[in-house]
This record gives C-alpha cells, structure tokens and sequence, in this order.
C-alpha cells in the first residue's frame, strides 16, 4: 500500500489536480485547505481539515494523526501582514525563530519548509508525485513564436530573472523590446490586465515567466493555466513563453487547446 501522502491546498485548481491524480494512481492521502485560499469546490466530498494560516500546529497534528510522511504544497497563496496571521502556538514559534527571514518570500518558503520538516515529514514538489506536469522545451500548440517575438522573450528572460533574484517576481512582458511590466506583489492575472493599456500599436508582447534563480523548487513554481491564456489573449498579447523544466502547466492539454483557439503562442525556453 503506497504512503498517504500529505496536500497543503492553496488557490487555484492544482490541488484537484494532484487529488485526482493519486486517485488515478491509487495513493490515499489527507487534505488541509488555507482559508481564504483554497477553492471549497475542488474539495467536493473528501475529508478536510480548514485552517487559518496561523494555525499550522493544527496541520502538523493532522498529519502526524494520519501517518503522513510526505507532504506537497501546492496552490498560490498571498503572504497575510503579521496582524491578520494571528499565529497559534507552533506557528509563533516559528516566526521568534526565523526573524527577519519573513520579510522574503523565498526566505520565508524556504524556512517554512526546513521548520516543517524538523516536525519529521518531507516536503516534496507535485513535480515529483505528477512527472508530466512541468513544462516541456519547444513550442506546445500549433502557433509559434515569430522572430520579433523570439527577441522579446530573449529580452525577458534577462529581466525575469533579475528580477527574480531580487526576488521581486517571477513574470515580465515584453512588446517590441520594450518592458510593459513586471510582476511584484500583484501576481501575473493582474500584471497582464494592468499592461492591457500600456500596449504600444503593432505587434502584441509576450508573457515571460521564469523561476527565481534562488527560488526553492519544492514550492511556489511558476504557473500557467487556462485563464492565463485567456487574460493574455484579451489583453492583446500574442503568446506566454515559460522556464522549460521549471513551471507547473495546470490541465496541460486543456491550455494547448485554448491557446490554439484563440491563436496564442506557448512555448517553453530551456534557460542555462
């Protein structure tokens, strides 16, 4: 009997999409969902424990009830100020020991992650429970990218992961060699709408999404999926170019069919 594995629900459909898949592959696992994160309809009827981001004590505790040994974090989730975590006792602890460490995201995941596994788990990406859910090298649909938007996800690409390891974002666009925006705070949905009116005439950009150099691979990797299509085709960008390798395509073939119907580009870049 295979382990049970362990599911940490951000947002987003991810989490089904990992429920769905140890189902197909015959794994039981256990579930907790972040409040104010995880959609209540990618659960349905399966077993839940809700919590708050400051209750992660009662995760630990949940886990190490069910036998848990490894655990995935899977789903987007924004970084709440200090005064709405209201952390419980193991989560307190963790912050008196991490410090200023909190005020990095990448700093702060990769603490997460250490402190959890003091608990006794280990923390493994979906990349390594799914095999095929991160992106290949090479364009996916039947668009392609052409020369003027070649040089545009070369230019963001050296954006990208200077920003990156600021560690300030992981996404850029590009129009004409020009940097409409870049990604902070504000994730990628919001960056593509805001350059929506920044769009120069001529030829649309690109959206370039590439890992932080330092980023940890366990957690937090870049995303695309249906709707990211859809907020670049509607924001006149001509495609989404992506770290082959390093991001997680949520419902690959549901993605490649957008993009084709709506004559958006993908492609995934192999970066050196």
């Amino acid at each position: 009997m295979p382990e049970t594995l362990g599911i940490i629900a951000g947002g987003g459909f991810l989490p089904k999409q990992l429920m769905d898949h140890c189902r197909q592959e015959g794994r039981p696992f256990v579930l907790v969902c972040l409040k104010d994160f995880a959609l209540p309809e990618i659960v349905g009827l399966e077993p839940c424990l809700w919590i708050r981001l400051g209750e992660a004590g009662k995760a630990v505790s949940f886990f190490k009830q069910n036998n848990v040994h490894e655990i995935v974090m899977i789903g987007p989730v924004k970084r709440p100020s200090l005064f709405h975590l209201r952390p419980d006792w193991w989560t307190a602890k963790f912050l008196a020991k991490i410090g200023f460490k909190a005020f990095g995201d990448d700093n702060l995941l990769t603490s997460v992650i250490k402190y959890i596994e003091t608990e006794g788990f280990k923390i493994i990406g979906i990349h390594e429970v799914m095999g095929d859910i991160l992106a290949d090298e090479g364009v996916f649909g039947k668009i392609k990218p052409d020369d003027q938007a070649k040089q545009d996800i070369a230019h963001g690409i050296k954006i990208a992961l200077g920003l990156g390891a600021l560690d300030v974002g992981q996404s850029v666009i590009v129009q004409q060699g020009i940097v409409l925006g870049v990604e902070a705070v504000e994730g990628t949905d919001a960056l593509i709408k805001r350059c929506q009116t920044l769009a120069r005439p001529g030829a649309g950009g690109v959206l370039v999404k590439t890992k932080k150099p330092q980023q940890e691979q366990r957690a937090d990797l870049p995303t695309i999926g249906v709707q990211t299509v859809v907020n670049a085709f509607e924001s006149g960008l001509r495609g989404i170019a992506v770290q082959a390798g390093h991001t997680l395509i949520a419902d690959r073939n549901a993605v490649v069919a957008k993009a084709d119907e709506l004559g958006v580009f993908i492609v995934g870049v192999r970066i050196k």
